[in-house]
């Protein structure tokens, strides 16, 4: 049976605007800065409309487990097989893009302030891989544009965990154990400041079970390649890996919002 998440973030984060919250960001939010939500899709409700672009085996590459991405009640379900291939034939890739709001997106544009806030759960069957392995990506809209911001399954040493990392400047924001999150669900606070070069700033909380389990944060790095910043989640994974970690997995998404700074 697919879980269902009972009890997600806090309440405060479901209105409309919030204020001088904990973990407000990197930067200190002033009495004349709010959080101001301006995306709140519901999988049930808006399926996959609310994202801007669906990336479901876009190299068609097998077609009888089609659809690899698609709303299951509440949540929003990833799943990759170990035969999925992407146009580039040596990597997996089931992803969204972007915040849609009806008929148009919302753009992350420098010296802006952003919010995602969601839980995911992250089965045993999804492995932290000795090659990359994405569940969150911050990018350039483009092909083949580096991505700004990645949150990842590795393995270091042996061990899995996950990672925020910055690839454009190869800054590691924090890292903590991946085991005690398997099978559960985690809530993901993520804050970036849009700026190039050194004008950008990041936060990353995890939380699993009411508990902090990583908050980590950078200022004055670069967060910022050209045109805007565009969210992506789901599985996009490398077949590199030489650990023997790659199976038929998934990835559930839900109570994903969206806040600007303002």
């Amino acid at each position: 049976m697919t879980p269902t998440r009972r009890t997600l973030l806090t309440a405060a984060l479901g209105g409309a605007a919030v204020s001088g919250l904990p973990g407000a960001g990197a930067h200190a939010v002033s009495q004349q800065q709010t959080w101001q939500q301006k995306w709140a899709p519901s999988a049930a409700t808006d399926g996959l409309k609310a994202f801007e672009t669906v990336e479901d085996d876009r190299a068609n590459s097998h077609p009888a487990g089609h659809p690899h991405i698609l709303p299951e009640g509440n949540n929003f379900r990833f799943t990759m097989h170990t035969v999925d291939r992407d146009t580039m034939t040596d990597r997996q890739r089931q992803e969204v893009t972007g915040l849609r709001n009806g008929g148009s997106y919302l753009k992350w544009l420098p010296g802006q302030t952003w919010r995602l806030t969601y839980s995911m759960f992250i089965p045993s069957s999804l492995k932290a891989t000795t090659s990359f392995t994405h569940v969150m990506q911050m990018k350039q809209p483009g092909n083949g544009t580096s991505p700004i911001v990645v949150q990842s399954l590795r393995r270091v040493n042996g061990v899995q965990t996950i990672e925020l990392q910055l690839p454009i400047s190869g800054t590691l924001i924090g890292r903590t154990d991946l085991d005690p999150l398997h099978d559960k669900w985690t809530d993901v606070d993520f804050q970036i400041k849009v700026g190039d070069k050194t004008a950008g700033s990041v936060r990353w909380i995890l939380k699993s079970g009411g508990t902090t389990v990583i908050d980590k944060s950078a200022t004055g790095v670069d967060t910022f390649l050209a045109d805007r910043v565009r969210p992506k989640w789901g599985i996009y994974r490398s077949l590199g890996d030489t650990s023997g970690s790659l199976q038929n997995a998934y990835l559930l998404l839900t109570n994903l919002r969206g806040y600007q700074l303002v």
